[in-house]
């Protein structure tokens, strides 16, 4: 059903979500939502971790401007000498190119601060002001039309039955549920509206506050910075002066993660970690604003029951309550599409009353025999094997309705990469002949 070869430039929508929010800049500690004690304490860590550092480095570490606020805690930090300049060489480059240290009381007060959190990162938002921020970024999302669908899933072969369920499907933003045999492309489609939906922008912060506690969200793996981020970005000196944004935000494509057998309770709810005593996001809230994907549903480390117990609430009233270690809990926006795929069957996973609560359930059938002609001649000339109509309805006779064997879009995609392996070995053209197939074919299925 999906072919191997790059996606064709599709028509973009209109990327107006990142215009409707933009943080606004920050010029003082005030604007910060952080307490003044607080901020000292992240800086005397990250002077505990990295020793010398200038007073510019210092504003990218944190991700604040070092005029107005990293100045201002610098000063502090000097007088009541935690920290001392070392160097201040660089004649005409202001305060912000001196060299500072952390001193011996600095270091005895950055302990104790370190005993509560080891985090030393960019400088968190209040989760208020994130709860915020992901509402606002969810309006307007722009509606997908039947030729832009069209177009993004363009390198698959389906049938209008299921295209005319994937678009509102895609278009209702909260649940949808793909299940059906093995092979037939339930994650390429997945994946096809993944990104689809990664052309569209978003701001999220390095971490959020909640009480005290540092809560990690931007994730270097699951997100994915944004090729068209309009402001000079952390690490360049932008933060000498201020910027066009708070830089706690990261500017990134809308999220698509993907969770397998991996998935299991703990990984749905604010992780703590003992050691660094700071939380990591669960998967969902780092999907916020984009989508979550659980692929082979029903073979994760939980029972499919506990999951959709989880996220009873979230799915209907789009509102997820997370845990802290003290026992208090938080609500944060449930702002996900969440993507369910499966190859068993849907009476085996849940029960009715479950599967009222998923959205749209799209089945993804096996292939027909012209689609299945389609999808091989397709994958044929994208991996050079010469096609044969003739060569197929032997495949189709022999090995399949001889052998009652069921059609499934990815068999063609494999059987190609077969014969080239073996035309490859015989020193022969890979094609569709009798031979190659017949060898092909007795390589690739087992009958069960």
């Amino acid at each position: 059903m999906t072919l191997n070869r790059p996606m064709m430039n599709l028509e973009q929508p209109k990327a107006t979500n990142a215009s409707l929010f933009i943080p606004a800049p920050i010029t003082q500690v005030e604007d910060t939502g952080l307490s003044f004690l607080w901020l000292q304490d992240l800086v005397l860590k990250i002077f505990y971790f990295q020793g010398y550092l200038s007073g510019y480095k210092l504003a990218e570490e944190i991700a604040l401007p070092f005029t107005g606020i990293v100045d201002q805690l610098l000063e502090s930090l000097k007088r009541e000498k935690f920290i001392e300049v070392k160097s201040s060489n660089q004649i005409g480059l202001g305060e912000g190119s001196y060299q500072y240290a952390i001193t011996g009381a600095g270091i005895a007060r950055a302990r104790e601060a370190l005993d509560r959190s080891q985090y030393a990162g960019p400088a968190p938002i209040p989760l208020k002001v994130y709860n915020q921020a992901v509402l606002r970024q969810s309006k307007n999302r722009p509606t997908i039309v039947s030729r832009v669908l069209r177009q993004t899933l363009s390198h698959l072969i389906l049938s209008d039955k299921t295209f005319q369920k994937i678009g509102p499907a895609v278009n209702s933003g909260t649940s949808i549920f793909l299940y059906g045999p093995p092979g037939n492309g339930k994650t390429s489609i997945a994946r096809a509206i993944g990104n689809l939906i990664l052309r569209e922008n978003m701001f999220i912060p390095y971490s959020v506050y909640i009480d005290g506690q540092v809560v990690k969200l931007y994730d270097s793996v699951n997100h994915q910075l944004s090729r068209e981020e309009d402001v000079t970005p952390i690490g360049t000196g932008s933060l000498r002066t201020g910027s066009r944004r708070d830089p706690r935000w990261v500017r990134i494509r809308r999220p698509f993660i993907v969770v397998g057998g991996e998935l299991n309770m703990a990984g749905l709810d604010l992780v703590f970690d003992d050691v660094n005593k700071f939380y990591e996001a669960p998967f969902q809230v780092k999907a916020n604003g984009g989508i979550l994907l659980i692929d082979d549903f029903g073979r994760q480390q939980i029972r499919p029951r506990d999951l959709l117990n989880r996220w009873i609430v979230p799915l209907e009233n789009r509102i997820d309550y997370l845990t802290l270690h003290t026992g208090r809990k938080v609500d944060v926006p449930f702002d996900v599409m969440v993507m369910f795929s499966t190859n068993l069957p849907p009476r085996d996973l849940v029960d009715e009353a479950f599967l009222r609560r998923l959205r749209h359930k799209i089945e993804i059938g096996d292939p027909s025999y012209e689609e299945y002609r389609e999808i091989f001649r397709r994958v044929a000339d994208s991996k050079s094997v010469a096609y044969s109509d003739h060569g197929l309805a032997y495949l189709l006779q022999e090995w399949y309705i001889k052998k009652g064997r069921k059609l499934r879009a990815s068999h063609a995609r494999d059987l190609c990469d077969q014969i080239i392996d073996i035309a490859g070995y015989l020193s022969l053209q890979p094609g569709m002949t009798r031979e190659l197939i017949n060898l092909a074919a007795e390589s690739y299925f087992v009958d069960l």
